[in-house]
């Protein structure tokens, strides 16, 4: 009996030490802020995030949400292994009135900071009438 635990023992103490010496999903982004600058009311811009898993796990975004219904989140659904790059499309239609504007997208997903946030800003200004 005392075998089979010390063989137990053994085989756990040897998982959880490997499983701590691997490094868990986690994005590095290009930019996690985007300036549109001036864009005329009622045209949508669109900017894709890229990033790169730089983790030893393969990377799953689960959820993105946007802070408003004028910005719409497209990501990349399949798992992105080591090393593998991906896309957050992030498209802005802006409906209202000329004013600066500042949007933010979260991600959840299973990286080592499993909630990111990415930020779009700019102005939107009256559509010239040419």
């Amino acid at each position: 009996m005392k075998k089979i635990l010390v063989l137990f023992a053994f085989v756990l103490g040897f998982g959880v030490i490997a499983n701590a010496q691997s490094k868990p999903a986690d994005f590095k982004f290009e930019s996690e802020t985007h300036d549109f600058g001036k864009i005329p009311m009622g045209k949508p811009v669109t900017y894709d995030f890229k990033y790169t898993n730089v983790g030893e796990e393969p990377l799953i975004i689960t959820k993105a949400e946007a802070s408003c219904g004028c910005t719409v989140p497209k990501y990349t659904s399949t798992p992105i292994k080591k090393g593998e790059t991906g896309v957050i499309s992030v498209t802005f239609n802006a409906a209202a009135g000329p004013s600066a504007f500042s949007k933010a997208v979260t991600l959840t997903s299973n990286a080592k900071t499993p909630v990111k946030v990415l930020y779009i800003k700019g102005e939107t200004v009256a559509a010239s009438s040419k």
